[in-house]
């Protein structure tokens, strides 16, 4: 059997709160994200959104985005992402549909 390089899982949002998931998986370099989306302020701090920290993937080659689906606790983060990294983004069709919708928002469905 060949051997393959060890799976390291990142979690970088979404873990003890409601909202914001987003994991990592990386193994030889590269990572797939599962889940990017945002949570929602409510200290009156006049932030509409807050998402997960990407600077933990600039070591790495983002290979690709998979959501679970489109609610904005896992696709929010998305247009915030793509600035950063130039990478494809898979899953259900309908959500799928939404992140055009949120790409759009942001003025980066060139990517």
């Amino acid at each position: 059997m060949p051997l393959v390089a060890p799976l390291r899982v990142i979690p970088l949002g979404g873990l003890g709160e409601i909202g914001m998931n987003c994991l990592a998986l990386e193994q030889g370099g590269e990572v797939l994200i599962i889940d990017c989306g945002v949570t929602f302020d409510d200290r009156g701090l006049g932030v509409d959104v807050i998402h997960a920290d990407f600077s933990a993937l600039e070591p790495y080659r983002v290979a690709g985005v998979f959501v679970t689906h489109g609610h904005e606790d896992h696709i929010g983060a998305i247009p915030y992402l793509l600035k950063r990294f130039d990478a494809p983004v898979f899953g259900p069709r309908y959500a799928l549909g939404l992140v055009r919708e949120r790409a759009a928002e942001h003025e980066i469905l060139g990517h």
